[in-house]
């Protein structure tokens, strides 16, 4: 007998397409250097709830695509992603005792590293200056972690993904 319930995989991918979407909103001028890495905080988030499904592969995928929506240097963010999910499966069992301020702290740490990542991995290709207005973003990927973390969770019970 078929099951009522949509594929888990198909849902992890709908939230990545959510992320890419959110990723491109415009937002104002004034406020561009505070948007959240979506795509990062979504993709970290299944990397550290189901590492067997969402892995170091999905997230160089993820952020190919993500590269391929920006118009940037491609494998720029793949790889910063790559980094960034091998560390978060390295460690997820750790990282899943944690409270959840003390995993946002964890995510900003490697927010930045991945931006430090992606500004080296730029440079290497191009003639570009570092922006420290940038930094914002990492202020607001750690107060956006717990409320994403348990809307997340939610969505991955409600659907039984495992």
């Amino acid at each position: 007998m078929a099951s009522s319930r949509p594929n888990g995989r198909m849902l992890i991918w709908l939230t990545f397409i959510f992320a890419l979407i959110l990723q491109a909103a415009p937002w104002p001028g004034v406020l561009e250097s505070f948007r959240p890495s979506w795509v990062l905080l979504i993709t970290c988030y299944w990397v550290l709830a189901l590492p067997h499904r969402v892995n170091v592969g999905s997230a160089l995928v993820v952020g190919l695509l993500w590269d391929l929506m920006l118009g940037s240097t491609l494998g720029v963010r793949g790889l910063m992603m790559s980094i960034l999910c091998y560390i978060i499966a390295l460690n997820f069992q750790m990282l899943r005792n944690l409270s959840l301020w003390q995993q946002a702290v964890i995510i900003a740490v490697l927010t930045l590293v991945g931006k430090l990542v992606e500004f080296w991995a730029e440079y290497l290709v191009s003639e570009i200056t570092f922006d420290p207005q940038q930094l914002w973003a990492i202020l607001l990927n750690f107060l956006l972690w717990p409320w994403l973390f348990l809307l997340l969770r939610r969505v991955r019970r409600k659907f039984s993904i495992r």
